[in-house]
């Protein structure tokens, strides 16, 4: 089983930025190269794809509300996924969940492994 926890939320001024970060613990991590992700849930929305980046960084797609603003990245010996957002507006504000599976998908079913969230609040 592997096991997810985010990092790095916390609130900014419209038009700052932010860097989350998700590691990652278990003993399967590397067996399965894992494909990851970045969602996102508003209050009282349904959760929503942000970002997905396969093992080997050579799959990277972004919603279109966050392409150009935000970046996903891995590091697999760190066993850490990263998403730097730049240029935040409010519509960013959510509580942001990284998810890992054993494939790369948009959607939310694939992912079997999901962090408990961080909060990102942007202000004006």
């Amino acid at each position: 089983q592997l096991q997810l926890a985010e990092s790095g939320g916390g609130s900014v001024q419209l038009g700052g930025s932010l860097r989350l970060s998700c590691t990652a613990s278990g003993r399967t991590f590397g067996a399965n190269a894992y494909g990851m992700g970045w969602f996102r849930q508003a209050p009282g929305k349904e959760r929503r794809f942000v970002a997905l980046i396969n093992w080997s960084g050579s799959i990277i797609y972004y919603a279109d509300s966050v392409e150009g603003r935000f970046t996903i990245s891995r590091d697999n010996v760190d066993r850490t996924l990263y998403l730097q957002m730049n240029n935040l507006t409010l519509e960013d504000t959510a509580t942001y969940y990284c998810a890992a599976g054993t494939t790369v998908s948009r959607d939310i079913s694939p992912y079997a492994s999901w962090g408990q969230g961080t909060q990102v609040t942007v202000s004006s």
